[in-house]
């Protein structure tokens, strides 16, 4: 992937992850260019298979494609950011992000969004007013 395409990826998500909302001005890491559909299952190196995803997000998502809906108990894909529109399966209540589908709640859960660090930091940024 060539830096072109890396600049393309982060000016379209706005610097921020578009899992967990993260800014990165807001993240002591680099955000990662993450492969929605990894390569192992046949994932390519074009924009509408990358997206922007802080540290905690790529390495909690990994090559995961799906995971568990704890309510239903089902098999669900998780949350596609090229598809899937973020409001609709995701939502802020304070610093937690809740998950409000199926999808929303799998992805919540694999990607740990709400482990005690990044609940510290969403409280950190949103007692000044730097949180969205």
């Amino acid at each position: 992937m060539d830096a072109v395409a890396r600049d393309a990826v982060r000016r379209r998500a706005a610097h921020q992850c578009e899992y967990c909302l993260l800014r990165q001005a807001h993240s002591e890491t680099i955000h990662h260019i993450e492969h929605i559909v990894a390569r192992q299952h046949g994932g390519h190196d074009e924009l509408d298979n990358l997206a922007l995803a802080c540290h905690r997000c790529n390495l909690q998502k990994g090559p995961n494609l799906s995971g568990i809906d704890l309510v239903s108990g089902n098999t669900v894909a998780l949350f596609h950011p090229r598809r899937d529109r973020w409001l609709e399966h995701f939502q802020f209540r304070g610093a937690t992000i809740e998950g409000l589908t199926p999808t929303g709640r799998a992805t919540v859960d694999v990607l740990a969004m709400n482990d005690h660090r990044r609940l510290d930091l969403r409280s950190e940024l949103l007692a000044r007013g730097e949180l969205g």
